[in-house]
């Protein structure tokens, strides 16, 4: 019986061995949780129960559990590297069929789809509109990059702040054209934007007029004037009075090229007249042209925006993270994966920063959690353990050989 003891024995020191060699062989391993072997004693039980003078009968492996305590997170200034801060797993799918990963090191295929070394689809949260603020956090789907051109968008809008000199006179030469620098007192111009993404230049043209504090506005759009002079009134203190909203709305132009009329309604609100110098303090408009996939960028919350050359920023999910009841009881697939079980209860899925669930870091991973020296010190418990045991049998041995050369 004694020689089963101490197998039972050596038996658990070469499993906590095993782990602990498991352990140190993935220490560099992102998102990899180190594990730990989880023993019981033994006793010899009858239906009467268990003596109280019943010597044990040895030891087994109760279990071998994963710590699922947070790794270091380590910069690698890679956009598809992401780690987690805090609780819950990324979500991926194979197949059809989830898993769940700490291990934040992801690639594209040759079809756009981010995935992790083993091939497995990142999933998200679908966008519910444009504005990368609502998403549908009850469906799933894969997380693709697309290489198509951004779609442009018509110039609507362009806001003008100006400053015009208080002191200017009119112009000595009449009437206006925008080929005659003095038949204006100043310009400035901007780059428009029409329907299929064509830029243009529009130039507005200001005119002192003989009237006390007031100005004429000419709107060109590529050497061809758009409607007639807009009238500018200042009061004394300089405030524009006229227009009385602050926004004039031009007609509508047609560009060659088959793109829409464009429709632009310009906002001079923040138009003064002060001093005896002209300047420029605000000159914006909200059209934008075609645009280039130029990467992407995860958010906090993990949303996903792909970043283009024109500016624009298009939101392609929010990563879905799951959290688990119990971690303990997740089944470990390896690569990194893990999957849901009857022990580790009905999996949740949240958006990063929401609930108990952490915050995403780009351009980051989350290292092993295995702390190296610890582990050595481990392993030279488990080798005593192991040697003790072996000894065990020795001196066993040794007894029975005795007591077989009694005579």
């Amino acid at each position: 019986m004694s020689f089963r003891t101490a197998l039972s024995g050596i038996s658990a020191a070469t499993t906590d061995l095993a782990v602990t060699s498991n352990n140190i062989a993935n220490v560099s391993t992102a998102g990899f949780k180190s594990g730990r072997a989880e023993f019981g004693d033994l006793y010899a039980a009858t239906i009467f129960g268990t003596s109280r003078n019943t010597t044990g009968s040895g030891v087994r492996v109760s279990g071998i559990t994963q710590q699922f305590t947070q790794g270091n997170v380590e910069f690698t200034n890679r956009n598809l590297d992401l780690a987690i801060s805090g609780g819950g797993f990324f979500t991926l799918s194979s197949g059809g069929v989830y898993s769940y990963s700490r291990a934040g090191n992801f690639q594209l295929d040759r079809d756009g789809f981010v995935i992790n070394p083993g091939g497995a689809r990142l999933q998200v949260f679908p966008p519910a509109d444009d504005t990368g603020t609502v998403f549908e956090t009850g469906r799933l789907q894969d997380l693709q990059l697309t290489t198509t051109d951004s779609q442009p968008s018509a110039t609507s809008t362009i806001t003008v702040g100006t400053n015009l000199p208080g002191n200017a006179t009119p112009p000595t030469v009449t009437p206006f054209s925008p080929t005659d620098t003095n038949s204006f007192n100043h310009s400035t111009s901007i780059t428009v934007y029409d329907s299929l993404g064509v830029a243009h230049v529009q130039t507005l043209y200001y005119v002192k007029t003989a009237n006390p504090n007031e100005w004429q506005l000419h709107n060109y759009i590529d050497g061809t004037a758009v409607g007639a002079a807009q009238t500018l009134q200042y009061d004394n203190t300089g405030a524009l009075t006229t227009p009385a909203t602050g926004s004039i709305t031009l007609p509508a132009y047609t560009p060659a090229g088959g793109a829409a009329a464009m429709n632009i309604t310009l906002n001079v609100s923040s138009s003064t007249q002060y001093g005896e110098r002209f300047a420029v303090n605000d000159l914006r408009q909200n059209g934008f042209t075609t645009g280039r996939l130029v990467g992407i960028e995860v958010s906090q919350e993990g949303v996903v925006f792909a970043r283009y050359t024109n500016g624009v920023a298009d939101p392609l999910g929010q990563l879905a993270l799951t959290g688990v009841p119990n971690p303990q009881g997740l089944q470990n697939l390896g690569d990194n994966l893990f999957a849901q079980t009857f022990e580790s209860g009905d999996v949740r899925r949240g958006a990063a920063g929401t609930s108990d669930f952490g915050l995403v870091q780009s351009g980051a991973l989350e290292s092993s959690n295995v702390e190296l020296t610890e582990q050595l010190v481990s392993m030279i418990i488990a080798q005593r353990n192991f040697q003790a045991n072996a000894q065990m049998i020795q001196t066993n041995d040794q007894i029975q050989q005795t007591i077989i050369n009694l005579r």
